[in-house]
């Protein structure tokens, strides 16, 4: 099966569940459905930031401080987020990721709006992502990915869940 094949949960604006469709319909009809961001670091505290693919349906070749992708029909964001995270960094084992945030992205680019559920994860294991989802990859202190953020193209979902965990850390943003 292929990524526009799997099947999505279809959402509304508060997050319940409308109905099931194929991934790729959701992105050509803009429909809102559910996403996992994960933030993973090291045991030197160190943020994992990768470059996607060029072959990536949404954003690709861009730069993410993140990893995750969607969340598939009738799963959990829970579990969405653990898969995704060991999918993408290429490892088995990952401890549970700690759920942090939800927010509702709305996309300026004519891809609509999704979920988003924010997660962080300590990965102590050596990563081997997947070549089909990261074209680069390395773990950065934290102010050198700040410093980056001005110099390289981010996806924009990923840059929005990046300033609203900046605010949490704050204490500033109201779950």
């Amino acid at each position: 099966m292929s990524a526009a094949d799997e099947i999505l949960d279809v959402v509304d604006e508060h997050d319940r569940v409308v109905g099931r469709v194929p991934r790729g319909e959701v992105y050509a009809r803009g429909l809102r459905h559910r996403c996992v961001f994960i933030l993973a670091r090291d045991a030197e505290d160190r943020v994992f930031v990768h470059r996607r693919t060029a072959t990536k349906l949404v954003f690709p070749s861009l730069y993410d401080m993140f990893v995750g992708g969607v969340v598939g029909a009738g799963e959990s964001y829970d579990d969405a987020a653990l898969r995704e995270a060991e999918e993408e960094l290429g490892v088995h084992g990952l401890p549970r990721p700690t759920p942090l945030f939800r927010f509702l992205y709305e996309d300026g680019g004519g891809r609509g709006s999704w979920w988003s559920a924010v997660y962080e994860v300590r990965c102590v294991l050596p990563v081997e992502p997947q070549v089909e989802e990261v074209a680069w990859h390395a773990f950065l202190p934290e102010a050198e990915l700040r410093a980056r953020l001005g110099e390289w193209e981010w996806v924009p979902d990923g840059l929005a869940a990046y300033e609203r965990l900046r605010e949490h850390r704050a204490g500033s943003l109201i779950m």
